[in-house]
């Protein structure tokens, strides 16, 4: 099946609430390129530099995601080409992309990344952290908080992902109801990758970021 074909198939299965991203990390430009002659606009990468190259080459009209692990050392290479970072997943780098962001007199959207595998290798706030820090968070000038971003137990056991994907929902709905209720950028959950994103959408995704299930495996 072609990456238009597989765009295609998955368009059909997106409520008019949930966006795609298309995940493009190590993926060349004429994958891209054919993704974005489907109708795709929104790209996700990784790695800062593969994305600043990207950004410089292909369509300006593309918008970019931010959605691995970002160090705060290469905040300055995405920070004015990221259209939304996925992966803010400490006060310290919280910090930085507002300084980044201060320096360049823009806003960078912002999704707070929150822990809800079962696997401790991955990254994010802990329900305990995000309440502590949020008064840091929300004093931040140069940065818009947007949603939360989470990444499921990579395992078979659909209910154990449905738990974790429900996990995120209701993080979302206490901080947008204790810290964001005036908020009209508080809206994003992202959450779905090619083998989730169908349980994700029926918890509530707004955003499914898909790799696999468009540019085949890697």
């Amino acid at each position: 099946m072609t990456i238009s074909a597989r765009i295609e198939e998955i368009n059909k299965e997106l409520p008019p609430t949930t966006r795609l991203v298309a995940v493009s990390k190590f993926k060349p430009a004429e994958d891209i390129m054919e993704a974005y002659n489907s109708g795709v606009r929104e790209f996700g990468e990784n790695r800062p530099q593969e994305m600043q190259m990207k950004a410089q080459t292909l369509p300006p009209d593309i918008k970019w995601h931010f959605i691995g692990h970002l160090q705060t050392n290469k905040v300055k290479m995405i920070v004015d080409k990221a259209d939304l970072i996925h992966s803010v997943d400490s006060i310290r780098l919280a910090q930085e992309i507002d300084r980044q962001a201060e320096l360049r007199s823009i806003t960078k959207n912002c999704l707070l990344q929150i822990h809800i595998a079962m696997e401790e290798t991955k990254q994010g706030f802990t329900h305990e952290e995000i309440n502590e820090g949020m008064g840091i968070l929300k004093s931040l000038k140069n940065i818009r908080i947007c949603g939360v971003m989470g990444m499921a137990s990579y395992i078979s056991e659909t209910e154990q992902i449905r738990n974790e994907f429900r996990a995120l929902k209701a993080e979302f709905d206490s901080l947008k109801e204790k810290h964001f209720k005036d908020s009209c950028y508080f809206k994003e959950i992202s959450m779905g990758m090619s083998g989730d994103y169908r349980i994700a959408i029926e918890e509530g995704s707004t955003i499914v970021r898909i790799g696999t299930g468009i540019f085949g495996v890697r």
